[in-house]
């Protein structure tokens, strides 16, 4: 699986951004998918992931109640949806695929990683 992320840029506090992923070389039907950040000195940190389904999701809680993530397994997408956008959410993100049968939130457990796409949020 290819997974390829957009939709990154330069946003004031408060402020809202759509992440997108696009899945090729294989259906993500079967994978849970996940969003992961990283901050300049910061180790990688999960953010969200949903499971192949679609049915569940699971939120780190500095984020809940502000993003939203969704998938279409018709389409081989992933979105983020990032509302409310605080400076503490500038990092790289990335997308990723699972083929493991439970949704986590290790970043060990993932075996598809896409490029990453920066979101710089201003105070």
């Amino acid at each position: 699986v290819q997974l390829q992320a957009s939709g990154g840029g330069l946003v004031q506090a408060g402020g809202s951004l759509r992440l997108s992923c696009a899945a090729s070389g294989r259906s993500i039907s079967s994978y849970n998918m996940g969003w992961f950040r990283q901050a300049p000195g910061k180790e990688r940190e999960f953010v969200v992931g949903i499971g192949w389904r679609g049915g569940n999701t699971y939120y780190a809680d500095s984020v809940k109640d502000r993003f939203a993530m969704s998938r279409d397994n018709a389409e081989n997408m992933v979105w983020l949806q990032m509302n409310s956008l605080k400076p503490e959410d500038t990092a790289v993100y990335y997308c990723a695929a699972d083929r493991g049968a439970v949704l986590t939130t290790s970043t060990r457990a993932y075996d598809y990683w896409g490029q990453g796409t920066l979101v710089t949020v201003s105070s």
